[in-house]
C-alpha cells in the first residue's frame, strides 16, 4: 500500500487543526481536493497546500514527514487505517479515536487520547499533562483503546479513565490515575506524588512505586492474582517486560477510600 504523505514545507507560525486529515475523511478525495481543505488557525487562513507538500497515495495509510508542537488534533475522530507521524505533535493528538492506528515518533502535547473509544496510540517520546483525561466539562477521559508512551507522561495521566488501558513505560507525574472510573493504567517507571487520588474503580500498576502513597489506601497484602496472568498476556504484545513483571506476586492496595473505594494499586512487595 502507498502511503498518502503530507511534507512539512516549514514549521508553522501559528496553531494547525489537522482534524480534517484522517482516513474516513480523505477518502475518495482528489489531490486539488484535499490541498484546499482548510485548517482552522489561530490568525491566518491556511490550507492543507499551504502548510504541507502532498504526494497521492491510499487515505488508508498516512504518513506526515516532519513535527511541530503547533500541529493539534492529529487523529481527531479517527476511526480506521493508520497514521504516522514523524517528529512531534501539539494538544489532543488521537481524541475521540474510534478506531485505527496512531503512531507518533516523536513527543505528545497535552490530552492525547482524550476521549479515545477504540484503537491505538503509540507514542515513542514523552507525553503531556492529562493522557487520555477529559476536557473541561466533561465527565469522562479514555473510554476504551490502547495508548502506549515509551518515555515519560505529564501530570494527571489517566484522569477520570473510563475504559480500556494506558502504558507508560517512564515516569509518571503527579496524580496519575487520579478519579479513574474503570479501566488500566500501568506506569513501569517511577509514578510521582498521589496516584490514584480518589479513584473510584480501575487498577493502576506501579512496577517502581510511587513518590507518596495516598493513606487512603488500605493494604491487602501480596497476591499473586489471576487477573494478573489475563492483564499480562494482553500486555505482552506492546511491552513483554512489563508482562513478565506484572506475571509476579504484587501488592495490592485497595481505595481511594475517601470515596467508592473499589479500585486498587499493584506495586512490588517489599
Amino acid at each position: 500500500m502507498t502511503a498518502l504523505v503530507f511534507s512539512l514545507r516549514e514549521q508553522p507560525m501559528q496553531r494547525l487543526d489537522l482534524s480534517p486529515l484522517v482516513p474516513n475523511r480523505l477518502a475518495n478525495l482528489s489531490p486539488a481536493e484535499i490541498q484546499r481543505i482548510e485548517l482552522q488557525t489561530t490568525r491566518q487562513r491556511l490550507c492543507v497546500g499551504d502548510v504541507f507538500r502532498v504526494q497521492m497515495g491510499d487515505a488508508e495509510l498516512i504518513r506526515f514527514e516532519g513535527g511541530h508542537e503547533r500541529l493539534d488534533r492529529i487523529g481527531y475522530g479517527m476511526e480506521r487505517g493508520e497514521i504516522h507521524v514523524h517528529g512531534d505533535v501539539g494538544c489532543q493528538a488521537g481524541r475521540l479515536m474510534n478506531g485505527g492506528k496512531l503512531y507518533i515518533a516523536g513527543t505528545a502535547g497535552p490530552w492525547a487520547g482524550s476521549g479515545m473509544k477504540a484503537g491505538l496510540i503509540e507514542i515513542t517520546g514523552s507525553a503531556g499533562d492529562r493522557l487520555g483525561g477529559p476536557l473541561a466539562g466533561e465527565t469522562a477521559g479514555m473510554r476504551g483503546g490502547v495508548v502506549i508512551v515509551r518515555k515519560d507522561a505529564g501530570e494527571r495521566a489517566g484522569d477520570r479513565l473510563r475504559r480500556g488501558m494506558i502504558i507508560i513505560e517512564g515516569d509518571a507525574a503527579a496524580y496519575a490515575g487520579s478519579r479513574m472510573i474503570a479501566g488500566t493504567l500501568i506506569v513501569r517507571g517511577r509514578a510521582g506524588p498521589l496516584p490514584g487520588y480518589l479513584m473510584s474503580r480501575g487498577t493502576i500498576v506501579l512496577a517502581e512505586g510511587s513518590n507518596v502513597l495516598s493513606p487512603t489506601f488500605a493494604d491487602c497484602g501480596v497476591h499473586d492474582l489471576l487477573s494478573n496472568a489475563l492483564m499480562a498476556a494482553f500486555i505482552k504484545p506492546y511491552s513483554s517486560e512489563l508482562a513478565e513483571f506484572v506475571r509476579t506476586p504484587l501488592r495490592r492496595l485497595m481505595g481511594d477510600m475517601a470515596g467508592v473505594g473499589k479500585g486498587e494499586i499493584l506495586y512490588p512487595p517489599a
